[in-house]
């Protein structure tokens, strides 16, 4: 039986891979089971700085396994349920999280995605919200997160037709920050892990967590917790540690610029 989730670290990167090519990796409860261990045992792994979540095959995921739910029903007396809380699992690994979409990634794998901190598409890469045709309201986050992205008026627009959107379009509408021909996703996705794993690990954690903060929270209070925590962890730096990360930040700085 092969494994549904596959994972591969190399220089603090875990790639994180959806291994169910044959079924779009449509997330049966064992799946779902699996993508949550995994990001369980990420959460604790020192190894792992950056995770780049992605699918097998043709889809990032298709959502939920209609097939699965057709034979048990959602919810019902008797149907398997999965044991872990996969949204939790997956918000709280804490560590910076880059979504890959290679492919189709609907519904509850649209939610999957929007759980991510960056996304990437590759060329193939189609979004869609099918709920309402399903007669089932979201449960992990779409309603709420996707609205955050590209303004709740296109977000009602995915959510009330149903309809598929195509990746260059979520790049203009700001759901991804670059499309990339499907061969090199994957290499651009590495590129911007290993930079996030080059900078100051404590201040990149308390960065994401204000950023984190101020989507749930809002303006006025991620403001003041900003202010809160700045004051609590900038005091007593010292000058010769300010200096040495002045000059390594010049000094990445030409190289990018060269």
């Amino acid at each position: 039986m092969q494994d549904l989730v596959l994972r591969e670290t190399s220089e603090g990167v875990t790639v994180v891979t959806l291994n169910r090519p044959d079924a779009l990796n449509a997330l049966s409860v064992a799946m779902r089971d699996a993508i949550a261990n995994a990001f369980l045992e990420l959460r604790e792994d020192e190894a792992t700085k950056v995770i780049i979540l992605t699918g097998a095959g043709r889809a990032f995921t298709a959502g939920l396994d209609l097939k699965e739910l057709g034979q048990q029903g959602m919810r019902t007396k008797g149907s398997a349920q999965p044991t872990l809380d996969l949204q939790d699992a997956i918000m709280n690994v804490g560590k910076p999280l880059i979504g890959a979409i290679n492919g189709f990634a609907i519904t509850g794998g649209f939610e999957i995605a929007l759980m991510c901190d960056i996304l990437v598409a590759s060329t193939a890469a189609k979004f869609a919200d099918t709920h309402v045709r399903m007669g089932v309201v979201p449960g992990w986050g779409l309603s709420q997160r996707l609205s955050t992205l590209v303004g709740a008026s296109r977000a009602r627009q995915l959510s009330f037709t149903g309809n598929y959107l195509d990746a260059e379009t979520a790049c203009r509408w700001g759901l991804v920050n670059d499309v990339l021909e499907p061969e090199v996703l994957l290499p651009h996705c590495m590129k911007i892990a290993r930079d996030i794993c080059s900078a100051n690990p404590d201040t990149l954690k308390a960065v994401k967590y204000l950023i984190d903060f101020g989507v749930q929270e809002g303006l006025a209070s991620g403001l003041a917790e900003e202010a809160r925590l700045s004051g609590a962890t900038n005091r007593g730096i010292d000058a010769q540690t300010l200096e040495t990360r002045r000059q390594a930040v010049q000094a990445r700085g030409r190289d990018q610029t060269l």
